[in-house]
């Protein structure tokens, strides 16, 4: 007789019926009994089932795993009667049919080709495959998961983090928040409540006007002249990133906005006429391949110099209308036709050296006008220099010309704040050694007193004795209070303090150009301010209350030291500082030696404890006479 089934193992457990160990022999009736029945119970005969029924085993795995072209399944082999036939080591995915012509199958004992006993082991085996755990899998030594499906899989979407960026000063902020993070501003704020640009453009073209028919107008010399095109508003980034550009057209717009709701431009001031500088005037700063690669940016949509400078296809035009601009202020005030003057101009310029654009800044205004300057009849000129980054770009234009003394006052941490230079030793070179004056701070938050104090001890004393034809202020207001990159702390009165300051040298002759700043309610509240002082404004400062930082004082000691060697007259200031600094620096040990030796607390010197607290601590009154005599000092 002849009993079929379905087999399988796969190579790891192939010899299920081996690893069986409690079966008990069977006789060949029961064998075809229970065979017949089982064919019966799915509607077909015995006889069916052997002339290519298709098996229990072929049809399992059509319902639950598929009939895929990989050949999970194999047709029924020929129904002749052959000999016993072994299972050999028949994987998972070859599944076969057996035929067993045995007198004696066995389903009891260790027999390879024991049907029964394999169709029991798969059914155990599958089930076993279904209530696998992860871990089991890991651990498993071989699994293949070469039939499954990831034709649908596609990947978890990221979490995203609705934002928006300030118009103020560009910060991101939650969504969730109302003001700023950084600045404070309101998400809703709106800036530009007055629109000057067409009364800018219709007094350009009035003052074009009275200058084509020569007209000679007297109160022009006592007034302020500005500098402004609205060409300059066109230089901007093109591509849109994660993030918006500092350096981008509403700077211009807020600080003119706010000197129109001030009232002072158009109407206190006078505009002159914008022109395009010439090639020949730029090549006496810059080299030719600098000026033909910022010309060849007018033929590109969009292009950058560094990753952050970059260019539009009105780039080139807006940066040589800021520079025509500033230079014909300079010739302006040199030659007494105003007084003094405000550049409203954009892209900056301290950064752009002899051969390279960088730090947002194509050509360099400050350097056009000091060489235009001279060009009109001055001799000497003083730049300074209060952006919060050094303006690499113009030291190294005139670090090796002595008739231009470049005062600089920004952060600098040992080089690790852009662009990194500005050391307290560079002080130029050749015979220029000396004229190049650097006051690098040591870190951030640096204020309206540190400044002040610097222009006291050291910028006034410079510049009086070399005492210019006209000075030349780089105006970057990104020293600001809540400036997203300067990250300082100097105040619009500050500013205007610093200005007021600088009157006093080279006979009034001041131009004041614009540089960096970036936080557009602090550029609009400073330069207003600057404007007012220029126009005769006095402001108010106690100048005997100013006291320093004690990082300020030593990055200005610093500074003394260094400039000592070319500028004599500072030694007697060196000296009194030195004095202070050595309280400074010896009260300093004595409150941390104090705190480390701490022998009572406060209330002893209300106490009958009172004479030992002020043993070690001092007397209360001491201490205020020892910084009331610093201030006086």
């Amino acid at each position: 007789m002849a009993s079929e089934t379905l087999c399988a193992s796969d190579q790891r457990g192939g010899n299920f019926c081996r690893e069986s160990k409690g079966h008990n022999e069977i006789n060949p009736g029961e064998s075809q009994k229970s065979f017949s029945c089982s064919c019966e119970c799915h509607g077909k005969s015995a006889s069916q089932a052997r002339n290519g029924s298709v098996s229990f085993g072929e049809r399992f795995h059509k319902d639950h795993l598929g009939d895929h072209s990989g050949g999970l399944l194999t047709e029924k082999s020929n129904q002749t009667d052959v000999g016993s036939e072994r299972l050999v080591g028949v994987s998972l995915s070859d599944v076969r049919t057996v035929t067993n012509a045995s007198e004696k199958a066995c389903l009891h004992e260790e027999h390879e080709s024991c049907d029964a006993c394999n169709s029991i082991k798969l059914q155990q085996y599958m089930k076993k495959q279904r209530n696998n755990t992860l871990q089991d899998l890991y651990f498993q030594e071989e699994y293949d998961d070469d039939d499954d499906d990831d034709s649908d899989w596609e990947p978890v979407s990221p979490f995203v983090i609705k934002k928006w960026f300030c118009a103020n000063c560009t910060m991101p902020n939650f969504d969730d928040v109302c003001h700023c993070e950084v600045c404070g501003e309101d998400r809703e704020c709106e800036f530009f409540r007055f629109d000057p640009i067409d009364s800018l453009v219709g007094q350009e073209a009035q003052m074009s006007n009275e200058t084509d028919a020569g007209s000679s107008d007297l109160s022009l010399r006592t007034r302020t002249a500005i500098g402004f095109d609205e060409k300059m508003l066109l230089h901007a980034e093109v591509e849109m990133k994660s993030h918006p550009h500092p350096e981008r057209p509403d700077r211009l717009r807020a600080i003119a906005s706010s000197l129109a709701a001030a009232g002072i431009f158009p109407g206190k001031c006078s505009l002159i006429p914008a022109r395009e500088i010439t090639q020949e005037e730029l090549l006496r700063v810059h080299s030719l391949d600098h000026v033909e690669a910022v010309q060849h940016t007018s033929h590109m949509l969009a292009s950058y110099f560094t990753s952050d400078t970059y260019a539009n296809e009105h780039s080139a035009c807006a940066a040589r209308v800021a520079a025509g601009l500033c230079s014909d202020l300079a010739r302006t005030i040199v030659s007494g036709s105003a007084k003094n003057g405000f550049a409203l101009v954009r892209p900056p310029g301290h950064h752009a050296g002899v051969r390279q654009a960088m730090g947002f800044c194509l050509h360099n205004n400050a350097a056009v006008a000091a060489l235009a300057a001279q060009s009109a009849g001055a001799k000497k000129v003083l730049i300074v220099d209060w952006d919060v980054h050094h303006g690499n770009g113009t030291q190294e234009i005139f670090e090796g010309n002595k008739s231009v003394l470049y005062i600089s006052l920004h952060r600098h941490e040992n080089g690790r704040f852009y662009p990194g230079t500005g050391a307290v030793d560079e002080v130029g070179i050749m015979d220029a050694e000396g004229f190049s004056v650097n006051i690098p701070w040591s870190c951030g938050g640096v204020g309206d007193n540190d400044y002040i104090y610097a222009f006291q001890h050291v910028v006034l004393p410079i510049a009086l004795e070399f005492a210019p034809d006209i000075t030349i202020v780089s105006a970057g207001f990104d020293a600001a209070r809540g400036d997203p990159l300067g990250c300082c702390d100097v105040t619009p009165a500050g500013y205007a303090q610093m200005t007021h300051l600088l009157t006093s040298i080279s006979e009034g002759k001041l131009l004041v150009i614009l540089e960096g700043g970036y936080n557009l309610r602090s550029i609009s509240t400073s330069a207003t301010a600057v404007v007012k002082v220029l126009l005769g404004d006095n402001p108010y400062c106690e100048m005997s209350d100013i006291v320093p930082s004690r990082a300020g004082l030593q990055a200005i000691l610093q500074v003394l030291k260094v400039q000592l060697k070319y500028w004599p007259i500072l030694k007697a200031t060196y000296l009194v500082l030195q004095s202070q600094w050595g309280l400074v620096a010896s009260d300093n040990r004595d409150q941390m030696k104090k705190r480390r030796h701490l022998v009572g607390p406060v209330w002893w010197k209300w106490g009958s404890k009172r004479f030992v607290y002020e043993l070690f601590y001092g007397r209360p009154h001491s201490r205020h006479v020892h910084v009331k005599r610093m201030r006086l000092g």
